[in-house]
């Protein structure tokens, strides 16, 4: 189902900076000062003089290097992770999987598998060390090792990407987010079927990749802060993202992702709906 679509205005861009006026007037008084006094004050005054202009340039631009958050705002991090907000989700799907014992594996990851007892009566050689980072099958791996190819198992390799939206009817707010089981090409897992692999491969599940929002509420702004402690109320121009309403979705900038993808792992286990759905799925 899509997020109804809801009225829009033009968001109200009045809040921006105050400018600051120039300091020019202060030190040419200083300068004009320094012109009636010869030699050695003289060059005392104009070095007063460019200190101070110095510091006062310095003030201006640190001021208008940070911002200070609206305290009526939405911060987008904080509401995604607020379990007082009724949040759904909504078309959580699978972009790409990958559920086989098909693929190779350096030769390293079977020895490793073997039980103990296997290790110590066919224990490295250095012809089998020599081989340590070549990809093989459990097949031939146990063919190198010179045992049975039964008491080799051959992992399940499990590679699962999905998305979901996740929205609030409230805040008149969507975002749709990615999930997988392993930031690797595949995860191994040692089961007996596919089914037992996948479970297990979920586990420990995480968000990742890119970030889009929906916003259609003109009344209330909502921003993005990539500094963990948001609550900071003076931020660099750079770490505050104001969202503006859409009928669109709109990909966050990859440090604002990031930053909503750290708040989201640090508070996962709080927010069961996101495990329910993505279980749901793979099953």
């Amino acid at each position: 189902m899509d997020l109804p679509t809801l009225p829009t205005n033009t968001l109200d861009n009045s809040n921006s900076l105050n400018n600051l006026d120039s300091s020019d007037n202060d030190t040419d008084a200083v300068r004009d000062d320094a012109t009636q006094v010869s030699g050695e004050d003289t060059s005392v005054s104009d070095s007063i003089a460019s200190a101070h202009s110095d510091s006062v340039q310095s003030n201006l631009e640190s001021e208008n290097m940070t911002q200070t958050i609206d305290p009526n705002a939405v911060i987008l991090a904080e509401a995604l992770t607020d379990k007082a907000i009724s949040w759904q989700i909504h078309n959580c799907k699978i972009i790409k999987k990958t559920v086989t014992q098909d693929l190779p594996l350096p030769f390293l990851y079977h020895y490793d598998s073997l039980d103990d007892t296997i290790k110590q009566t066919h224990s490295l050689t250095p012809e089998l060390l020599l081989k340590f980072n070549t990809p093989m099958s459990a097949h031939e791996a146990a063919k190198l090792i010179g045992i049975d190819k039964e008491l080799l198992t051959s992992p399940w390799h499990v590679k699962i990407i999905g998305s979901l939206v996740v929205f609030s009817e409230a805040l008149q707010l969507a975002v749709r987010l990615h999930w997988t089981n392993t930031g690797k090409e595949t995860q191994q897992v040692y089961t007996k079927d596919a089914a037992d692999a996948i479970t297990a491969a979920f586990k420990d599940w995480q968000f990742f990749g890119r970030v889009d929002v929906l916003y259609k509420n003109s009344k209330q702004t909502l921003i993005s802060v990539d500094e963990q402690n948001s609550n900071t109320q003076a931020l660099s121009a750079e770490s505050l993202l104001t969202i503006e309403a859409s009928s669109d979705y709109q990909q966050l900038l990859a440090t604002h992702a990031l930053a909503a993808i750290v708040k989201l792992e640090a508070d996962k286990t709080d927010l069961p709906w996101f495990n329910k759905a993505i279980l749901e799925r793979i099953e």
